[in-house]
């Protein structure tokens, strides 16, 4: 099974904000948050800072969004904050606008009515691992069932470390609508940490660890309610298909939407005028202050006819900060 919020997260539809860097739990080995995110107070929509609300829908509108998911840290340590940007979500692009949030407490009852009134529709928890196969009457039961009560779907959402049956037993029970399982990674964040606890890369991968991944489908894959979360899926579809859909609301008619989701153009400091006088179509260019845009592979056309000296072919992300991927000089 994979829930709405997966769904529109496969597709590239949903946008994740970053509201609180702080942990209550901050003996997990396992947390990839790198050091511009770990115990800071910064929120960012995507990789982008916010500055102001205005960043957040347009970060969201650069993307088309279909919904939002809210993390950190951990977004019930900073209830005001959360539930003031869940609202505006909800207010700014409707109640079809789906939002969820992954927690690593249980929050109580209060908080479930909070986050349920400001606009959230579902709650992903994950409790500490060592707390795993022993959750049964506990408050991590409870709080399942009360954030049904309040109107949220309740679900698991856990890291890969092993394979635990009693998350199927809470499915079976009607207590958690779904449970995720990402596939265990190493990031720049934990990677000391998770060689200190003995783990290690899978072979040939960039970021999976090593030796979880069978055991876990052998126990938990049969079930249709587990759903199994690669980390090539996330880098492959999820990544790419965010970047696909802001490629093509920020593309230029002459911008070229790579099958990474990157843009392509031409760039050249020959003078504008000469544009003109060779008589190309406007919308095959774009003048800037000290340079010239253009379809990449007009460019090259022109180099090659010697109707321009030189340029390259530059390749970027249709991100905020447009972080440029290649150049490749055309002379």
């Amino acid at each position: 099974m994979i829930s709405k919020g997966c769904e529109q997260c496969a597709n590239g539809g949903k946008m994740v904000l970053f509201v609180y860097g702080y942990c209550d739990q901050r003996d997990c080995f396992y947390c990839p948050l790198g050091e511009n995110r770990k115990n800071v107070t910064d929120v960012y929509a995507n990789e982008r800072l916010v500055e102001s609300d205005e960043d957040v829908i347009e970060e969201a509108e650069r993307m088309s969004a279909l919904g939002t998911s809210i993390t950190g840290g951990e977004p019930q340590e900073a209830m005001a904050r959360t539930c003031r940007y869940l609202r505006l979500l909800k207010e700014e692009f409707g109640e079809d606008h789906h939002t969820h949030l992954y927690t690593g407490i249980p929050g109580g009852r209060g908080n479930m009515r909070r986050l349920s009134e400001a606009g959230l529709d579902e709650i992903r928890f994950h409790p500490p691992v060592e707390q795993w196969g022993d959750l049964h009457g506990t408050e991590w039961e409870e709080i399942l069932y009360v954030a049904r009560e309040e109107g949220l779907t309740p679900a698991f959402e856990i890291p890969g470390i092993r394979a635990e049956a009693e998350f199927l037993e809470f499915l079976d029970e009607g207590a958690a609508e779904f449970c995720n399982v990402n596939e265990f990674e190493m990031s720049d964040g934990n990677y000391r940490r998770m060689q200190e606890q003995g783990f290690e890369l899978q072979e040939g991968h960039m970021s999976a660890v090593d030796g979880s991944k069978e055991a876990i489908l052998d126990v938990m894959g049969d079930h249709e309610r587990v759903y199994f979360c690669t980390s090539v899926f996330k880098d492959a579809a999820q990544h790419r298909n965010r970047l696909k859909r802001m490629a093509r609301n920020l593309r230029r008619p002459f911008d070229e939407v790579t099958d990474d989701g990157t843009l392509v153009y031409g760039k050249t400091y020959a003078e504008p005028e000469r544009f003109d006088r060779l008589d190309v179509p406007e919308e095959f260019y774009t003048v800037k202050s000290d340079h010239v845009e253009v379809a990449w592979w007009l460019l090259e056309e022109m180099v090659e006819a010697g109707d321009v000296d030189d340029g390259e072919v530059v390749e970027q992300y249709p991100t905020y900060d447009g972080t440029v991927v290649e150049r490749t000089p055309l002379a």
